[in-house]
């Protein structure tokens, strides 16, 4: 359907609305639930990443203190297969950590050509704190969850994602 001047929409001239082909079967946005995931993963990033800006961190760094901080992984290798990203974007959090002094890279005494990721006492106290924050942030977004409803959304989000064998009993949300 188009105005009396033969435009489109698209170009801010048409004050109607267009409905031509769409029948009420023709599924809306708020219809799939990929909108209401990415909503609620964009309200629990942004509110986490707003109180770690106050210590100066990121999620992404946050993410990798967390995994050296448990012992998760050691290695810039180690944590990238542990997050599920590029070993490159790991390099450059540690990067970004390093030259914050949350952490350094020593080598490793078992192999020469490895280095370790070693938290230092600054990131060592700065990860639990995090952490809680973490834990707030979750708190906020699923306290009208049981516990048992949020363990069953867990599973079907790792279900969805792929991950069906649990890293540890009760891991880091991001």
């Amino acid at each position: 359907m188009a105005d009396a001047g033969g435009e489109c929409c698209l170009d801010n001239n048409c004050r109607g609305i267009h409905t031509e082909g769409v029948t009420s079967s023709t599924s809306g946005l708020r219809d799939h639930l990929g909108y209401w995931l990415r909503r609620l993963s964009d309200e629990v990033h942004g509110r986490f990443e707003r109180e770690l800006a106050e210590h100066d961190v990121t999620v992404s760094q946050w993410a990798v203190l967390i995994t050296l901080y448990r012992g998760d992984a050691t290695t810039t290798r180690e944590v990238a297969r542990y997050m599920d990203i590029d070993a490159g974007a790991v390099s450059r959090l540690v990067d970004r950590l390093a030259a914050k002094g949350l952490m350094t890279r020593e080598p490793d005494p078992a192999s020469r050509r490895t280095l370790r990721l070693v938290l230092t006492d600054a990131g060592r106290d700065l990860a639990p704190k995090l952490a809680e924050i973490a834990d707030r942030n979750d708190a906020h977004f699923f306290a009208g969850l049981e516990p048992v409803q949020r363990r069953q959304l867990e599973n079907w989000i790792r279900h969805l994602v792929g991950e069906t064998h649990p890293q540890s009993p009760t891991p880091p949300s991001l």
